[in-house]
């Protein structure tokens, strides 16, 4: 089944990518799945498959699945929305909060901050299949593991290790200030005010027919096992909630809109909060096999989410959620919006591959941008008058906007004769140039822009870049040859920025 969310490049490519990707080998193995392309919080392409009871119900765009540790992401945003009205404190040990906790690192006592646990480098290991069975533990049973002591795997602040039991002491911190269940604050918080309708911590608000049981199989889906739901204690902050596509897909936006002029929803929480949460803040080696092979640059772990950047496409941001008997993950590209959710009612579904793969053939087939830069009117501004001034045939004495140490560095005669000798070697400069805005090449950031002058056998490719002072001015100009079209020299290595989409100021 497809759904078309409205007329787009990502919607014409949706309904190919998602046939793809939900293919037999993603079928077998689940009972039901759910794979949706999602652009801006809407939802442009989904398909579906199976039956997510066992019995002869057909999985729909409705059905709810459990998205495991896709929770952290609203744990996360309610704890950045308690420090912004100055109930938290991140930067102070957790046991301000939460006073019997013991933590040891190689025999001495350690200290644990908010910002450490929620950025999972606290130096507590990876526990994913000990919390999975625990999910339900009474919040006396946590408390007492906690009290009894705990051993690091790393001193803190060093080494990223995913740490469920860290992170649910952001849940008690959260419960202390507020004097309520973390849960009923994290849906009064976000879940409510984003009208998350079919988003809950527990299957009780759901009818029977709309959830998705789990399931499991130890013979690659030739066989099925039911899975009761894993209980939702103590730790169920960090991995216990349901929810659909189409509130995955708003939730994706809510937090990727923080990069824009027009946020979503900016009284629910902070834009800057949610840019934090997006915010790489422990390294994760690359290449590694939780990124199922991609090409990326770097990778990190930020508040609640994980966060890639792709040496293609730019920043991409996701997280995934896996408990026995389901397996979910959602990710969107920072620069556009787009975005895809997938969910399986078995945790050998792989919902990462799934996901991960849709996602970049959107991406390739719809020619995405890395990033979105607008830069400054100051940066444009001398970026055009340095160009008139090399087409008029000036020396560089007299650019424009010039810092007083740029022709220090390199004296305007210098300037001049390598000038010369690469307007030799593209054959000359063309007399009839394009418009500016047609000549630009990309810009790394606010501050610069790239542009290239046509030559006859070949292209100039002139930078500048300002300093950020009240009046900026350029503090770097720099010419190159580049073959004709081309971005680069044979020298350089591609890189993400070489495909940032530029908006130039209208005025």
């Amino acid at each position: 089944m497809t759904a078309d969310g409205g007329s787009s490049a990502v919607t014409a490519v949706a309904d190919d990518v998602l046939d793809s990707v939900l293919d037999a080998r993603a079928r077998r193995v689940a009972p039901a799945s759910i794979v949706a392309v999602c652009e801006r919080g809407e939802v442009r392409g989904v398909h579906t498959y199976g039956h997510p009871r066992g019995d002869d119900g057909s999985t729909t765009r409705d059905t709810v699945f459990r998205i495991a540790s896709m929770s952290k992401s609203f744990l996360a945003a309610t704890v950045l929305a308690l420090r912004d009205r100055g109930l938290l404190d991140l930067q102070a040990p957790i046991t301000e909060y939460v006073p019997d906790v013991r933590a040891r690192y190689r025999g001495d006592s350690a200290v644990l901050t908010g910002e450490l646990l929620l950025s999972n480098r606290s130096g507590l290991g990876e526990d994913n299949a000990w919390v999975d069975r625990h999910l339900g533990a009474t919040r006396e049973d946590i408390a007492a593991v906690f009290a009894e002591g705990v051993l690091l795997a790393a001193a803190p602040g060093t080494t990223y290790q995913y740490s469920n039991l860290g992170q649910s002491l952001l849940g008690r911190a959260v419960e202390v200030v507020t004097g309520r269940a973390v849960e009923d604050v994290v849906r009064d918080t976000l879940i409510v005010p984003l009208g998350l309708h079919r988003t809950a911590h527990a299957p009780d608000p759901y009818r029977a027919e709309d959830l998705a049981g789990g399931f499991r199989t130890f013979d690659d889906g030739a066989t099925f096992l039911p899975e009761p739901f894993v209980g939702s204690g103590a730790l169920g902050c960090i991995g216990s909630m349901f929810s659909t596509v189409d509130d995955i897909a708003t939730w994706m936006w809510f937090l990727g809109s923080a990069f824009t002029d027009g946020p979503l929803a900016p009284e629910v929480l902070a834009p800057a909060s949610r840019r934090e949460m997006q915010q790489p803040r422990t390294p994760i080696p690359v290449p590694s096999a939780m990124f199922d092979g991609r090409d990326l640059a770097g990778a990190g772990y930020g508040y609640g989410l994980f966060v890639e950047e792709d040496r293609r496409f730019g920043r991409v941001v996701q997280h995934s959620g896996g408990l026995p008997g389901f397996s979910a993950h959602m990710r969107w590209h920072a620069a556009t919006g787009t975005g895809v959710v997938a969910f399986g009612n078995s945790d050998e579904f792989a919902a990462r591959r799934v996901a991960g793969a849709a996602l970049q053939a959107v991406l390739e087939r719809t020619e995405a941008p890395s990033a979105v830069v607008h830069p400054w009117t100051e940066t444009v501004r001398a970026a055009q008058a340095i160009d008139a001034a090399m087409l008029d045939g000036l020396s560089a004495a007299e650019y424009p906007f010039l810092a007083e140490h740029v022709l220090q560095d390199v004296p305007a005669k210098v300037r001049d004769a390598r000038l010369a000798a690469q307007q030799a070697e593209v054959g000359g400069v063309r007399a009839h140039q394009p418009p500016f805005a047609e000549r630009v090449v990309t810009a790394a950031n606010e501050a610069e822009l790239r542009w290239r002058i046509r030559g006859e056998r070949a292209d100039l490719r002139v930078e500048v870049r300002l300093v950020g002072i009240a009046a900026p001015l350029v503090q770097s100009v720099s010419v190159v040859v580049v073959g004709s079209g081309e971005r680069l020299t044979a020298d350089e290595l591609p890189a993400a920025a070489d495909h940032h989409r530029v908006v130039l100021p209208t005025r």
